[in-house]
């Protein structure tokens, strides 16, 4: 036998004023149209102050609060920064002084030098794979493995000599090397790697030894600098596993040789939110204080973005 239920009594609804609840979003939030001619602080200060806008100028505020406070700021990131245009923008933040420290994975090494020495890279790596070709240039990892392995007979660590190479050498677009702008600055860069993730790695003029004494001295070099990072700012952009992993077992030195390293912002920026990143870059590191961001879009945007940013912002400040 089926019954009806009872039905629900709206008139005994209680209610509240609207004026007095806590709302989260007010409209002095609101974004204000853009107005041809403004300035890009103009613009900036234009976008809604809610989410991800909201987010983006936190991060930018944050760069610049450390920069003009002799604080550490390092910038990490993956090979596709290189490969969608944006080491000019790296080199520009190293020339200016904000970035204290360059952190990045092999494949970076790969198209900064390619990009340096032929001003194009970045393979079509599906058909050449078809064939065997993929990953077989010669002048590319010839001149990689040589410079690694003189850096490891000189006790250099690999960032810094590739770096030396690019600088020393004949490349005709060396001016908008992250390596060897790194280099000419005296900012430390350091490279994470793991075997058999680069394409040079696969050729005969690849040496173990020398990849392994080279990023490890790398690994001590960031640890050093992850030991400074009270009150500073860390970016990883673009890379998933490698570089969230090397940060996370840094900072875990620095703290068990007695650094602290408690307050700090750390930024993620890439498409999509990964797992590591997410919580080897934005969570576990600022659990004990400051604050984790993520960033979510296209690198070719947000950089610049951030970047164009912390350039008004420093420039603010100095008026």
């Amino acid at each position: 036998m089926s019954r009806t239920p009872p039905r629900i009594d709206r008139s005994r609804v209680t209610t509240y004023s609207a004026r007095k609840r806590k709302s989260k979003v007010r409209r002095v939030d609101e974004a204000t149209p853009h107005r041809a001619g403004a300035s890009f602080a103009e613009f900036l200060g234009s976008i809604p102050g809610i989410l991800g806008a909201a987010d983006l100028r936190a991060v930018i505020d944050a760069t610049v609060k450390a920069q003009r406070g002799g604080k550490t700021v390092l910038w990490g990131f993956g090979a596709h920064l290189i490969k969608v245009g944006l080491a000019p923008i790296v080199v520009d933040l190293l020339e200016r002084g904000v970035v204290s420290g360059v952190f990045m994975n092999g494949a970076g090494c790969v198209h900064d030098l390619e990009l340096a020495m032929m001003g194009r890279t970045s393979e079509d790596v599906a058909p050449a794979l078809d064939d065997g070709s993929f990953g077989m240039a010669r002048e590319t990892s010839e001149r990689l493995n040589a410079a690694i392995a003189a850096g490891a007979a000189d006790g250099l660590g690999m960032g810094a000599a590739i770096g030396r190479e690019i600088l020393e050498g004949r490349y005709p677009h060396k001016q908008r090397s992250v390596l060897a702008a790194a280099s000419r600055l005296g900012v430390p860069l350091t490279v994470h790697v793991a075997i058999g993730t680069d394409i040079h790695h696969m050729h005969p003029g690849a040496d173990g030894a020398a990849l392994g004494a080279t990023s490890y001295r790398d690994f001590e070099t960031f640890t050093g600098l992850v030991a400074t990072l009270q009150g500073g700012v860390l970016f990883n952009v673009g890379s998933a596993v490698i570089l969230p992993e090397v940060f996370l077992k840094a900072l875990a030195l620095a703290r068990n040789l007695g650094h602290k390293v408690d307050r700090f912002t750390t930024v993620n920026l890439d498409f999509l939110r990964h797992y590591r990143p997410s919580l080897n870059v934005v969570e576990r590191p600022t659990r004990k204080g400051g604050r984790g961001y993520a960033l979510v879009g296209q690198h070719e945007i947000l950089v610049p973005l951030v970047a164009a940013g912390i350039v008004e912002g420093l420039e603010t400040r100095r008026k």
